[in-house]
């Protein structure tokens, strides 16, 4: 078991060849939003395209496509009909996934029935690297085998965890440990649970990261997280590795908002700090 360290950005941030140029470093698929939600696939994106990836484009209910794409002119913002993902949105979103890197899905999706089993049947079709967040955990939940052996990093908070595993997990860090190594075992997939400690596995490996501060309870903190784990699986790192460096980098740049702002930090403080929070 290890701790994460500021020397993890030095093994996803390369030094740069002078003659890249975009999609060298990634593009990166958001899938999330309802009529009733447009903010975190938004924190998905912008989060992710400060992590370092060099393309996002997110694919939502037109409501929630409409606002983001009104938001900054460096987001791609895909729309579908309708107020909620359903399955006749598949070989569409599908279609969208081909020439793209690795996945976000989950956030602001919404339970509704139909879209749970839509982001089941979009998950046994897709073959990327790919983080399963928020409303995604919850399908992911109703058929576990879709995610086995999948190049997928669940971002759960303890209730999600919860309905994923069956397991309350409690404050004692030796007993998240166990229960999340362990459901990553049996899934065969890799798990970042989010607390004051995170905790990260793969089944086989384990490690904890500390940074962080009280503060990040502000909605949106998690679909920041998200988004970076997101661009660095798009940047061509392992699953484990991605879940890890997500984790410091979106912990230390809450951090450094939140010795500025304190209770006044929001989701967009944070990404406003990732910069500082990768440089080494």
């Amino acid at each position: 078991m290890e701790v994460v360290r500021a020397s993890i950005l030095k093994k996803i941030y390369k030094k740069r060849d002078p003659w890249s140029h975009k999609y060298n470093f990634g593009h990166l698929l958001v899938i999330g939003g309802s009529k009733h939600y447009s903010g975190s696939p938004a924190l998905n994106a912008l989060a992710a395209l400060r992590a370092g990836v060099d393309l996002v484009t997110i694919v939502a209910p037109e409501r929630a496509a409409n606002i983001i794409a009104s938001f900054l002119p460096d987001l791609i913002a895909y729309p579908l009909k309708g107020d909620y993902l359903c399955g006749e949105h598949l070989d569409e979103i599908v279609k969208l996934t081909h020439n793209k890197n690795a996945v976000v899905i989950g956030g602001g999706l919404t339970r509704e029935r139909e879209v749970l089993e839509t982001v089941v049947e979009y998950l046994e079709r897709i073959d990327l690297p790919c983080v399963i967040d928020a409303d995604a955990i919850h399908a992911v939940a109703t058929k576990k085998e879709v995610i086995k052996n999948k190049n997928a990093v669940l971002t759960p908070h303890s209730h999600e965890f919860l309905v994923l595993s069956g397991i309350q997990v409690s404050k004692d860090l030796s007993q998240r440990i166990k229960a999340v190594k362990e459901t990553a075992e049996r899934l065969k997939t890799t798990i970042l649970l989010k607390g004051h400690v995170d905790v990260i596995s793969n089944g086989k490996e384990v490690a904890l990261n500390k940074t962080g501060s009280p503060f990040l309870t502000k909605g949106g903190m998690g679909d920041t997280l998200a988004g970076i784990c997101g661009a660095l699986l798009a940047r061509g790192n392992d699953c484990f590795t991605s879940a890890c460096a997500s984790a410091y980098i979106n912990g230390l740049a809450g951090e450094i908002a939140a010795k500025k702002l304190r209770e006044s930090i929001t989701a967009t403080d944070l990404i406003a700090s990732i910069h500082e929070a990768i440089k080494f």
